[in-house]
């Protein structure tokens, strides 16, 4: 089943998530959904907040980047890399960060027609679960550790935009409110927090 993806302005997205258990109901009817969204809406993650789930769950799956070649019509290694990363994270923790900060253009399902160059750091250390409950403790780097920030980032209540200078989140006030009433073009399902519903 696809999902309507849940718009900017939506109380859900502010909320910091609950940790599930191996019983959570419908957990792999759930997971088989987000993914489903996911590929629908051509994105690369997708964490439960975006589908209107306050719980600690996220989907990645990096494979259009594995797809993106360089300037020399090359793949980078690191692209090279992300060919057939797709991974499930369930109560997932980040209990590391180092290296330079970075920029990077980001943008997010729940946020359309909008992408900024968002700082983060370049290595983490994640703890989490993947769908059959095993646990693990991983270390990604570079855009692989990017995605994961971006939808570690929804769990916690957190958009891709606080990361961004005051100045700038001003100035797209009025598309954000936009996005928030439902008065942007979109290619797949969303679910606007503002938008009036006519009788």
């Amino acid at each position: 089943m696809i999902f309507p993806i849940i718009a900017y302005g939506d109380p859900v997205l502010r909320k910091v998530a609950v940790e599930i258990d191996k019983n959570y109901p419908g957990l792999q009817q759930l997971i088989e959904d987000m993914f489903e969204t996911t590929y629908e809406a051509n994105g690369v993650g997708l964490a439960a907040p975006q589908v209107g789930k306050s719980i600690r769950l996220f989907v990645v799956d990096a494979t259009p980047f594995a797809e993106d070649k360089d300037d020399g019509g090359k793949l980078p290694d690191e692209n090279k890399m992300l060919k057939g990363f797709k991974k499930v994270f369930i109560n997932a923790r980040i209990v590391h960060e180092e290296g330079e900060l970075w920029k990077f253009n980001e943008g997010c399902l729940s946020i359309p027609k909008i992408r900024e160059d968002v700082e983060r750091m370049p290595k983490i250390r994640i703890d989490y679960f993947d769908e059959n409950f095993n646990h693990f403790v991983e270390s990604y780097e570079g855009i692989a550790a990017r995605i994961i920030q971006h939808e570690y980032d929804h769990i916690n209540g957190k958009l891709f935009v606080d990361h961004i200078n005051p100045m700038r989140r001003k100035m797209l006030k009025g598309k954000l409110k936009d996005i928030s009433t439902g008065k942007v073009d979109v290619t797949y399902k969303m679910k606007f927090p503002l938008k009036k519903q006519h009788a």
